[in-house]
C-alpha cells in the first residue's frame, strides 16, 4: 500500500496543468503556460534561494550590518584597538614600577637584587648617539639627510612609475592612525599581534638600521626609482646596513620603542625623491 501511495503521490507531482489567461470581453486566450506541481515548487525554491543570497550580499558588503544585534560598529572597533593598546601600556609601567620596587625590598633587606634587565638597558643607552631632529620629517633635516643620501643609486632618467609597481604589505594589521601631512605625520600606524615580523615591501639596500630617542630602532631602506620606506619603534632589528633585502623579507619585529610610541605598532613611511607619500594609495593594508 505504501508503495502505492508514494507512485500516486510522485504521479501527481507530474501531472501537467495549463495556465490560461482569457480576454474578459471576446473569451479569446491571450496567454497560457503548461505547469505542474514539480515545476512550480523548484521555481519556488529557486527564487527563494536567490533573494535570501542577495539580502546576505546586500548585509555584508554595507553600512547595513552594523544594525544587525551584536555587530560592533567602527567606533567601537576603534574604542577596542585603543583600549588594547592602553591596557599593554599600562602593564608594562606596572612591570616597571613592581621591578623598582622589588629591587627597593631588596636593597633595604640588605641583598644584591637583580639587575639584568637594568645592565641591559645601560648598555643599550650607553651605546646611542642622540641627535637633535625630527624623525617624522625625516627627508627635511640636513643631518640625516647626509646620512640617508638619496644618492646611493645612479641617476636615470627614465623614472620608475611607482602606481605600477608590486609592494609587498610590510605587516598584516589594522591602521589605527593614517597619512596626515599638516599634523607632520608623514605615514600610517599599524597595530598587529605581539612579536609579527615586519617585511620589506620591496626589493633594495638598508641604508640605516639603529636606535633614535624617539622612534626607537628604526630602519631605512633604500629601493630603486629614489624610493626610500621606513620602519620605525621595532623592538629588534633583523638587518644591518647594507644588507640586501628582497620584497617580503624579515627585517624587523614590531614593537614599541621610543619617546613617540604609545603601543606595540608599525609607523610605516615612504618616500619618493625627498617626498612623503600616502602608502595607503599604493599598499593595500
Amino acid at each position: 500500500m505504501r508503495v502505492e501511495e508514494k507512485k500516486k503521490f510522485y504521479s501527481k507531482l507530474k501531472n501537467q496543468y495549463r495556465l490560461i489567461i482569457y480576454n474578459d470581453t471576446t473569451f479569446q486566450s491571450v496567454w497560457s503556460m503548461k505547469l505542474s506541481r514539480l515545476k512550480v515548487f523548484t521555481a519556488t525554491s529557486l527564487m527563494s534561494a536567490i533573494i535570501v543570497v542577495l539580502v546576505i550580499l546586500l548585509i555584508a558588503t554595507t553600512g547595513l550590518r552594523e544594525y544587525i544585534p551584536g555587530y560592533p560598529k567602527a567606533e567601537y572597533r576603534q574604542m577596542l584597538i585603543r583600549s588594547a593598546l592602553k591596557v599593554d601600556s599600562l602593564e608594562m609601567e606596572l612591570a616597571k614600577r613592581d621591578r623598582f620596587f622589588k629591587g627597593i625590598q631588596t636593597i633595604m633587606s640588605g641583598e644584591v637584587p637583580e639587575d639584568d634587565h637594568i645592565v641591559e638597558a645601560e648598555s643599550r643607552s650607553s651605546e646611542v648617539e642622540f641627535q637633535q631632529y625630527n624623525h617624522d620629517s625625516i627627508f627635511q633635516d640636513e643631518l640625516l639627510a647626509e646620512q640617508l643620501s638619496l644618492s646611493l643609486q645612479p641617476e636615470n632618467d627614465n623614472k620608475t612609475d611607482i602606481s605600477r609597481m608590486h609592494f609587498f604589505v610590510p605587516v598584516k594589521g589594522v591602521v589605527t592612525e593614517h597619512f596626515n601631512s599638516s599634523s607632520d605625520h608623514f605615514g600610517i600606524d599599524l597595530v598587529s599581534e605581539a612579536n609579527a615580523r615586519i617585511s620589506s615591501v620591496l626589493n633594495g639596500t638598508v641604508i640605516f638600521s639603529g636606535w633614535t630617542l624617539k622612534t626607537g630602532y628604526s630602519i631605512y631602506v633604500q629601493h630603486e626609482g629614489n624610493l626610500v620606506s621606513v620602519y620605525k619603534h621595532n623592538s629588534e632589528l633583523l638587518k644591518n646596513e647594507g644588507d640586501q633585502v628582497s620584497a617580503g623579507e624579515a627585517i624587523a619585529i614590531i614593537g614599541n620603542t621610543g619617546e613617540l610610541s604609545t603601543g606595540p605598532h608599525l609607523h610605516f613611511e615612504l618616500w619618493h625623491d625627498g617626498k612623503a607619500l600616502n602608502p595607503e594609495h599604493y599598499i593595500d593594508f
